[in-house]
């Protein structure tokens, strides 16, 4: 791998050279003056490679004694030691010269290169203070809104120490395009600064693209990779998509409206107040309650920001200095070698470099690898041992699925677990994948080819293990517990945990949870299947028995009309 950028913190001061010379041209004076004061004295010495004869011990005269010595030096001797004597114009300058065409020469040693310490960084929140430009959102939900992130101090500051990793580089972007610095804190407010952060309406990373939206603005998605997590590209489209917005509404609060709600969404409500005669500003539109509440969480952060003393909220210091750098690769390296490399734990490695989809990192793909500013000299050094040693650098290899294969089956001739295989692939529990699908494989020592540029746009499909399941979007509801749930809808809490991409165990009200269960039509069918069975083998045949309503036992789960309680809605996949 090569570095691709880098930067410099040393500071480094140069003794001009025109101060050197000088020094040496008053050395050359103050040597010839030694000389010839020397020579009255009997002293025998040389300037410049010139022998200086000694004097007689009685000199006759200082003309003499001037006349004795040769070379550069005498013309300066005479001209110390006998004033009365006839001098050239200008000795000084004729020294000079004569210095700079003998040889040897008075060497003077330069002095080593002074070098400084760094000063220290500055605070990074003081320079997005410097950068707000936006106007204060001043009502009563952006106060209520402040009151409530400044009561939240242990939230706020987790929020605050995940987003050391990502601000310099957002700051650096939105200064570079002459944007607020208001927008660097906009993923307080989208993801809490969790770049693996996926909404229930599939939306993902720091700035929350959809599907859709990511597309538009250059985000790849595919089976190796998702930029719409990825840091530094998401970051790129967000900061392209608002000032799009804000080039259509010339307004900033509109413009992040239209972020959250939609530029048409936006559009029609301007055009709806519009025609009723009505101001068409932000505060004067009707808006759904997350669009409402979106702009006012900015102006509470921005509060915050701004005044943390006033709020009673210690906000963590911030280098204003790069937190990471990026490496490209051309060879396919495992993330937990990669992280290896790097001395980091592999969530560490993760944080920075979310986007990757599956546990190798595929060179052909073009992938940038992000490293701590501090850890990329060490990176180097032990790539660098690692690949003396004639070890690869990825364990894996693709697959593509024939129409009788299974995962079970794949799993045993690879020699690892399904369990494994489906991490791996991430296939969540109760789905399969489809023939023709490419996953990937442990690849054995005979093989020492990358992955192939061919296999980016792999298929890989998902389908439902059964054709009697389908997939709903439960809502949580106030009380709610992750067994209570997973008992209620008859699944597992670890398959909850997975479909969900769950970090903890614990739910919060109003959270958006995906499922995948039987359908209340199979269990529904199932069960009239099993009340004509005991009608045909009943003895009084002319009156069949009813199918049960419900299965045997109590269940809390939707009832088996089809229809899903109000909490809950139906999501195709």
């Amino acid at each position: 791998m090569r570095l691709v950028q880098r930067a410099a913190f040393t500071y480094t001061a140069l003794i001009p050279l025109k101060f050197l010379q000088m020094r040496r041209v008053a050395a050359g004076l103050a040597t010839a003056f030694l000389c010839a004061c020397a020579t009255q004295s009997g002293m025998e010495t040389s300037v410049v490679g010139v022998p200086v004869a000694a004097a007689a011990a009685a000199a006759p005269a200082p003309s003499a004694a001037a006349a004795a010595v040769s070379g550069p030096a005498a013309s300066a001797a005479a001209a110390i030691a006998a004033p009365s004597a006839v001098q050239p114009a200008d000795p000084v300058s004729e020294l000079v010269d004569k210095l700079d065409q003998s040889q040897p020469t008075v060497t003077i040693p330069r002095e080593p290169t002074l070098v400084l310490p760094p000063p220290p960084p500055d605070n990074l929140w003081d320079r997005i203070r410097r950068g707000f430009k936006m106007p204060d959102l001043e009502t009563r939900l952006a106060e209520n809104r402040t009151q409530w992130y400044a009561s939240q101090g242990e939230y706020l500051d987790r929020m605050a120490q995940r987003s050391r990793r990502y601000l310099f580089h957002i700051v650096e972007e939105i200064e570079r395009r002459g944007m607020p610095t208001e927008l660097a804190l906009l993923p307080f407010v989208e993801s809490a600064f969790q770049p693996e952060a996926i909404s229930s309406a599939k939306a993902a990373g720091l700035w929350q693209f959809i599907p859709s939206t990511g597309k538009t603005y250059e985000l790849t998605q595919n089976v190796w990779q998702d930029e719409r997590r990825d840091v530094v590209e998401s970051t790129r489209a967000a900061l392209d998509y608002l000032q799009t917005l804000y080039d259509m509404f010339d307004d900033w609060h509109l413009a992040l409206a239209a972020y959250n709600w939609g530029e048409g969404a936006v559009s029609r409500a301007i055009a709806k107040n519009r025609r009723a005669g009505k101001p068409t500003g932000y505060t004067s539109l009707r808006m759904p309650k997350e669009t409402a509440y979106y702009v006012p969480k900015l102006q509470a952060i921005k509060n915050i920001v701004s005044e943390p003393e006033r709020y009673g909220v210690a906000l963590p210091r911030i280098d204003d200095a790069p937190y990471f750098f990026a490496v490209h690769g051309t060879r396919d390296i495992d993330v937990d070698t990669a992280a290896r490399l790097a001395e980091m734990t592999t969530d560490e490695f993760r944080a920075l470099n979310p986007a990757i989809n599956r546990p190798v990192i595929v060179a052909a793909a073009g992938t940038k690898v992000l490293l701590p500013a501090d850890k990329v000299e060490l990176f180097h050094a032990n790539l660098a041992a690692w690949e003396a040693t004639g070890q690869p650098l990825s364990s894996w290899t693709t697959y593509k699925m024939g129409p009788n294969d299974t995962l079970a089956t794949i799993a045993k001739r690879a020699g690892i677990s399904e369990e494994q295989l489906r991490e791996a692939n991430q296939v969540p529990p109760r789905y399969r994948l489809a023939p023709a699908s490419t996953i990937l494989i442990p690849r054995d020592e005979t093989m020492e080819d990358d992955i192939s540029p061919e296999s980016l746009d792999a298929r890989f499909a998902l389908v439902p293990e059964s054709a009697n399941l389908r997939k709903v979007t439960y809502r949580v509801r106030r009380g709610d517990t992750l067994h209570g749930v997973a008992r209620r809808w008859k699944v597992d809490e670890k398959d909850i945990i997975v479909w969900n991409h769950l970090t903890a165990p614990t739910l919060f009200a109003g959270q958006r949870l995906e499922l995948t269960v039987v359908s209340p039509k199979a269990r529904s069918g199932k069960s009239k299947t099993a009340g004509r069975g005991q009608a045909a083998s009943s003895k009084k045949a002319s009156t069949p028995s009813k199918a049960p309503a419900k299965s045997s036992g109590k269940s809390s789960s939707p009832r088996a009309s089809g229809k899903a309680p109000a909490h809950v809605s139906t999501a195709a996949r």
